[in-house]
């Protein structure tokens, strides 16, 4: 028979250092540490955890406070325009310690400037940049050296957020089982020692874009994704180029929300000095892979036609039928072509048919004239 207990968990405060060091001594004097193991009641786990804040939403219920995350996707879909874009507004609330590998400086500037306008993205102070010095580089030990100065680094400006673009850097050999789950474990340790939320951003070999994206699209050892607490990656839709969209593969801390189901649909726009995605729809993630045959491509020809006809603006359509405004405008200007062509066609055939009509009554009445000149000799 199941047995409960009513009493109310200890609700979670805002932190007080005297009263941590004091739950911190209660923990250890209430656990039994053998070796590496420390040791206590299911009971006593809960009633210590529940004396802890609950780990709040980095971003969107994609990343939670605490976790070891992972962003993957393929090359040039965007994974760091994404990533910039989680810092940006997590740096509203908190400092971001955002290491970037792939970008120069000058490449960072001229993604967030319009030379057109002269306006330049404004960042919050609490985005942090972190770039390699190459002077710096040492070939022997670099993983660990890495992996040493990205901990001092967060510790000396004080980021608890941290986000490494990308794994490359981190682990040369990920494909390497054993080589992986070091490198996770170390990643975990940093998590446990400092209570940091990490986001590593990591690449997809080249996949069949007819089929869902899963766990094994994530390159490297599958131990990788045995580690990382929650994985959610960029997949490009065969409607439009300029269409992505994310879509949740591991979840622990959250929900579930965006699946295969409720993926999230975006256009990549470049703003006014700010790329980004521009969230548009949520949509099934089917209707990004297959490929439409003529019929379909006809049927949704009409669906925009119909709903232009009801007076609704390419923004509004493009949210419908989940497509980019760029798309929408040329689906547009196909179905209006079409539509001139067909018709131009049915005209020509009407015209066709008229002179057909007309001949065959030339030659019928031809016919009649001779049979009556017959009939009148």
């Amino acid at each position: 028979m199941e047995s409960t207990d009513n009493t109310p968990l200890p609700q979670p405060s805002e932190f007080n250092p005297v009263t941590a060091i004091r739950q911190e001594i209660e923990r250890v004097e209430n656990s039994n540490v053998v070796g590496m193991l420390r040791i206590k009641t299911a009971n006593q786990t809960i009633l210590d955890a529940a004396t802890r804040p609950n780990p709040k939403d980095l971003y969107h219920s994609l990343w939670y406070e605490g976790e070891v995350c992972c962003l993957f996707a393929d090359s040039n879909l965007g994974k760091s325009i994404f990533a910039v874009q989680m810092a940006d507004e997590i740096a509203r609330d908190q400092k971001v310690l955002y290491v970037d590998c792939e970008l120069s400086d000058k490449q960072f500037q001229l993604r967030y400037y319009n030379p057109e306008t002269g306006s330049r993205h404004l960042f919050p102070e609490n985005f942090l940049r972190a770039e390699i010095v190459a002077e710096a580089i040492r070939a022997e030990n670099y993983e660990e050296n890495f992996f040493v100065n990205i901990e001092a680094a967060a510790e000396a400006v004080g980021a608890r957020v941290i986000i490494i673009d990308n794994l490359t850097y981190l682990c040369n050999a990920s494909e390497k089982g054993d080589v992986a789950g070091l490198f996770m474990m170390k990643l975990m340790s940093l998590k446990k020692k400092h209570g940091w939320s990490l986001l590593i951003i990591a690449h997809t070999p080249k996949r069949n874009m007819s089929n869902p994206i899963t766990q094994n699209d994530l390159a490297g050892s599958k131990k990788l994704y045995n580690f990382f607490d929650s994985v959610f990656a960029i997949g490009k839709s065969a409607k439009d180029n300029r269409l992505r969209y994310v879509k949740q593969i591991k979840v622990r801390a959250g929900e579930y929300r965006y699946d295969s189901d409720n993926v999230i649909v975006y256009e990549i726009d470049p703003g006014d000095g700010f790329l980004h995605f521009e969230h548009i729809a949520f949509s099934s993630e089917s209707e990004h892979l297959k490929s439409k045959d003529e019929d379909e491509d006809n049927t949704e020809m009409q669906n925009i036609l119909e709903l232009k006809n009801q007076g609704k603006s390419i923004r509004d359509i493009a949210c419908i039928m989940g497509m980019s405004k760029s798309a929408v405008g040329r689906a547009m200007k196909k179905a209006e072509a079409k539509a001139a062509a067909q018709a131009q066609t049915n005209q020509s055939t009407t015209a066709s048919k008229d002179r057909k009509g007309k001949k065959a009554e030339e030659q019928k009445s031809d016919n009649d004239t001779t049979l009556f000149k017959k009939e009148e000799k």
